[in-house]
């Protein structure tokens, strides 16, 4: 059975061309995030800012969100409804009221007026400003952690210089995702949290595949020079990395356009740390690796023939 591939000979773009664009525009995106982050902010949900949420059913026959939906904005309560389960399962989120505990007992007994009698409540839940900051706290340490863990896998599995340019990496994708939420004002709840840890996930995977090569051709090429060799390792993984972006991308945007909205926040913030994850492993992790250069001695060589990369290619040509 014959491997999947783009390009059936290695293509030839010198990526380390565009590496000082690729530097500015990213240095752009991530002033952009901050500034974003610091004047308009998140708009942080239930989980984070306290709120009620219920969980309803439907007496009679599936749920009619939009009518469901029409009752609640009539309140102006700002409530927003999604379906779980079984179709005339209802999950009815309510923001906290200003006014504390009174205005948002009154929040909840007016949603109960009207949405009417046919509902069957099957649980309320109503979570403090308190647990929403330990929350936040909570995870902005999870995402801290998560990305000295990966500096430190990669630096565990190649060497310190690696493990700048995988963490700088995976740092400009968290911030630059966190951006894209500030920007359009999406909310932000524990899922967008557990997908930016999962984009994390993605862009570290995509950069050690890449390195795992550059290493390699560390290897083989002895005397190349290292520019030529970050091109030569970025333009022999590029197959896998077309084909690897457009498969989860066509994912994420199953769940974006059918999953709807739970799974909103996720997968847009899935469909953009796929793209800025791929781009990173390409514009800012390769490079950066440029400039804080390995110890090619204490890469040992492999069973391939040293030199310069035509000699490796007559020896394969002889062997075929």
């Amino acid at each position: 059975m014959k491997p999947l591939i783009v390009f059936r000979r290695t293509p030839q773009i010198d990526f380390m061309r565009l590496h000082r664009v690729g530097f500015l525009f990213s240095a752009f995106l991530i002033l952009s995030s901050l500034v974003l982050f610091f004047t308009v902010g998140l708009n942080y949900g239930i989980d984070f800012v306290g709120g009620t949420m219920m969980q309803v059913r439907v007496a009679h026959g599936a749920a009619d969100l939009a009518k469901m939906r029409g009752e609640l904005d009539r309140l102006g309560l700002n409530a927003s409804l999604q379906g779980f389960g079984s179709p005339s399962d209802v999950l009815i989120r309510l923001p906290r009221q200003p006014g504390g505990d009174v205005a948002q007992e009154k929040a909840v007994e007016s949603a109960r007026k009207a949405l009417g009698g046919g509902v069957e409540y099957r649980s309320v839940e109503v979570v403090g400003p308190t647990v929403g900051h330990e929350l936040i706290r909570a995870g902005v340490i999870a995402t801290v952690l998560a990305l000295f863990a990966i500096a430190a896998y990669i630096w565990f599995r190649f060497e310190w210089q690696f493990g700048v340019g995988g963490m700088f990496s995976t740092l400009h994708d968290v911030v630059t995702t966190v951006g894209v939420f500030a920007l359009f004002h999406l909310e932000f709840n524990l899922t967008t949290l557990a997908a930016i840890l999962t984009v994390a996930g993605y862009s570290v995977n995509d950069t050690v595949v890449i390195y795992d090569r550059v290493r390699e051709d560390l290897r083989k090429y002895r005397t190349m020079p290292f520019r030529d060799l970050i091109n030569l390792a970025l333009n022999e993984t590029l197959s896998r990395t077309i084909l690897t972006v457009s498969t989860v991308a066509l994912a994420v945007l199953s769940l974006l356009i059918f999953g709807g909205p739970v799974l909103r926040g996720f997968s847009i913030a899935m469909l953009w740390g796929v793209v800025i994850g791929t781009y990173s492993s390409l514009f800012i992790a390769a490079p950066i690796l440029y400039y804080v250069q390995p110890n090619r001695a204490a890469i040992g060589p492999s069973g391939a023939p040293s030199g310069e990369r035509g000699k490796v290619r007559a020896s394969r040509a002889r062997s075929s």
